[in-house]
């Protein structure tokens, strides 16, 4: 299966100022606020989003919590949070376009959070980890 998508995952990029998880979430961090999405092989993995099931504002998750789930035509995924903290936004914009993932998923963000840790996010991937991971995973 792999084979026939090489260009697309070669051709995917991962933006150098974002950590990653090996759950192929990305965020990216100002101050103790993490914005959180979900990569571009993510949503070439899962195809087409059609509904993205987020947090509540104001709850509280540990790092590698669930925080919700994306629904595509193939599969449903749990969505894991990079880190500890509380949620204070949520993209509610995702609700009647949950489509937006698939055309940009390094600009569409899923819920920000306030971290309470931020010494964990060395736990997390570079961009260059993250695409090394990736490689090993598809065997690409």
């Amino acid at each position: 299966m792999h084979s026939q998508y090489p260009s697309r995952i070669a051709g995917m990029s991962y933006p150098a100022t974002y950590k990653y998880t090996k759950e192929h979430e990305w965020i990216e961090v100002n101050g103790n606020i993490g914005t959180v999405g979900i990569t571009d092989y993510a949503q070439s993995s899962l195809g087409d989003i059609v509904f993205v099931d987020l947090p509540k504002v104001g709850a509280t998750l540990a790092a590698h919590d669930t925080f919700g789930s994306v629904e595509s035509v193939k599969a449903v995924s749990d969505l894991y949070s990079p880190v500890a903290g509380t949620v204070t936004e949520v993209n509610s914009a995702l609700n009647d376009a949950p489509e937006t993932i698939n055309s940009d998923a390094n600009s569409t963000w899923l819920m920000k959070i306030e971290i309470s840790d931020t010494a964990a996010l060395g736990d997390l991937l570079d961009a260059e980890a993250y695409e090394k991971y990736v490689a090993e995973e598809t065997g690409h």
